[in-house]
């Protein structure tokens, strides 16, 4: 495989896996934020008091997310087994 073939494919999945699972973290790092500051303000530090809403709000998101992401893991796929008959092993 040529390198800048194998560097676009690295790119590309490296770009992948952070748009899938962006939204899911960006939502947990919001809710983590506001619940220590609600603790902060409250002077509550009990740990499933930021636990459980923080994955509570993940998995909420994670359900309305997950069409989208499975749709877009599935073009990604089928555009990388569709670039496999292209490729060509140099002849040693």
């Amino acid at each position: 495989m040529e390198t800048p073939y194998v560097i676009d494919l690295t790119r590309d999945a490296i770009v992948a896996s952070v748009l899938v699972s962006g939204p899911v973290l960006l939502v947990g790092v919001i809710v983590g934020l506001l619940i220590g500051l609600v603790q902060a303000l409250t002077q509550v530090q009990d740990q499933t008091v930021s636990f459980v809403p923080k994955l509570l709000a993940m998995v909420l998101a994670l359900t309305f997310c997950l069409p989208w992401a499975v749709d877009y893991m599935s073009d990604y796929c089928q555009k990388c087994f569709g670039q496999v008959p292209n490729v060509r092993y140099p002849l040693r």
